[in-house]
């Protein structure tokens, strides 16, 4: 019954909302704003871990051959893609690129929800990285974002990435047609969230059929076990 009113409300919540909303009702002993707070990486790592209580701990993926239009299948576990990249994160980091003393920290949902309306790629990059790097110093001198170099900026983006690998899952792929190899994204919130609409929509046509045939509520449906759920369907469709 919750997971069907999170689908509910979900349709018309942007992505990381909908991350929020679920990881929020999966984690009642954390705090919304904690669940915002934390970096990508940590996010989709309990999103993976969510998606193993819901579903199971295999995922079984499709994709598309960019060179041959091929359908591939993937099958991995996501146990074993969260523990390929712990520890978790530190949530700041100081190093030193090119000679400027940098302090950053891997962005958060926080910081997606303030892009949401963005619709240049470029622009949001950005203004994401604007907000993970707390300082920047040449010598005792605090740099301000638009005056530092811009080979600095590409250095720090590419270690947020070092330090949060879960935040840009990429899967090494062949395809065994044409043998063209490249790198695919995973998305563990998009990929959950089909899973849960493709759940969801069969509930109800479940509840829609037995209620049809018996005249129970929605409520008394939902309260069945799968399995007695299960026999009634049988019944109704012999």
């Amino acid at each position: 019954m919750e997971l069907l009113e999170l689908w509910e409300r979900g349709l018309t919540q942007p992505p990381v909302e909908r991350a929020l909303s679920l990881l929020t009702a999966a984690c009642a002993e954390t705090i919304a704003g904690q669940i915002a707070g934390l970096s990508i990486g940590q996010r989709d790592a309990r999103l993976l871990a969510l998606r193993e209580a819901l579903f199971g701990p295999e995922v079984e993926a499709f994709v598309m051959c960019p060179r041959c239009g091929e359908r591939l299948e993937l099958n991995f576990s996501a146990k074993e893609l969260r523990s390929s990249c712990e520890p978790e994160p530190d949530r700041e980091v100081a190093l030193r690129i090119d000679g400027y003393d940098v302090r950053l920290r891997p962005p958060n949902s926080q910081d997606l929800m303030t892009i949401a309306s963005q619709a240049e790629l470029a622009a949001s990059r950005d203004h994401v990285l604007r907000r993970c790097l707390l300082s920047v110093n040449d010598g005792n001198t605090q740099v301000a974002f638009d005056s530092v170099p811009r080979e600095v900026v590409e250095g720090a983006a590419r270690k947020i990435t070092e330090i949060d690998p879960l935040a840009d899952i990429r899967m090494s792929i062949c395809c065994h047609s044409c043998r063209h190899v490249w790198q695919a994204t995973f998305d563990i919130l998009s990929f959950l969230w089909s899973e849960i609409e493709v759940w969801a929509r069969r509930v109800m046509a479940e509840v829609h059929t037995l209620a049809s045939a018996y005249g129970w509520c929605e409520r008394d449906i939902l309260a069945l076990s799968p399995n007695r759920r299960q026999f009634y369907l049988d019944m109704v469709r012999a």
